[in-house]
């Protein structure tokens, strides 16, 4: 499948002074994007975004803003429901740090270490990024607002409490 959301932004056209990006998808790639995360439909999808390259760290740092409107089915009453999403992310690309380097630091390094991404053929693809922030927020089970699951067995569920050995004894006393 051809990516029909892609905004690669290559190192060397990158400055110290912040460049601000500000995209809206068409309906082609709220299509495209719909498919990819498995959602019924994208009704809305805008970002914004703050590029910074730090020279000297050899570091490029991403602020952004991600509004999205997506419909989505629910696990309990299989309703389709759209869901508003604002979402705030920050990510720090290392130059110069290797895929192999960056699986060591994630070994090595706290768990709750900021461990930079790497930069992939000298580029980072700004829209594939926000695609990726968003789907990190889907719910795996999603919900509408004051769903609740209530569970109501078929079956007698006194019959399967466990037996106590000597219910038979106190049986036979009567």
């Amino acid at each position: 499948m051809q990516n029909n959301f892609s905004y690669p932004l290559k190192l060397e056209d990158m400055s110290a002074s912040t460049k601000h990006y500000d995209f809206q998808a068409t309906s082609s790639e709220l299509q495209y994007i719909a498919e990819i995360l498995k959602v019924p439909s994208i009704k809305s999808f805008k970002i914004i975004l703050d590029v910074t390259f730090d020279k000297p760290q050899h570091m490029v740092r991403i602020k952004g803003k991600i509004d999205a409107a997506v419909e989505q089915i629910s696990v309990i009453s299989l309703n389709q429901f759209t869901r508003k999403y604002q979402i705030h992310f920050a990510r720090n690309y290392d130059t110069k740090l290797s895929s192999a380097q960056q699986r060591e630091l994630e070994e090595f390094e706290d768990i709750n270490a900021d461990i930079p991404d790497v930069m992939e053929n000298g580029q980072i693809d700004l829209k594939a990024i926000s695609m990726e922030e968003l789907a990190l927020e889907l719910d795996d089970f999603p919900k509408q607002k004051g769903e609740t699951f209530n569970f109501a067995p078929d079956f007698d569920t006194e019959a399967d409490k466990p037996q106590n050995p000597f219910s038979v004894l106190e049986k036979l006393k009567k």
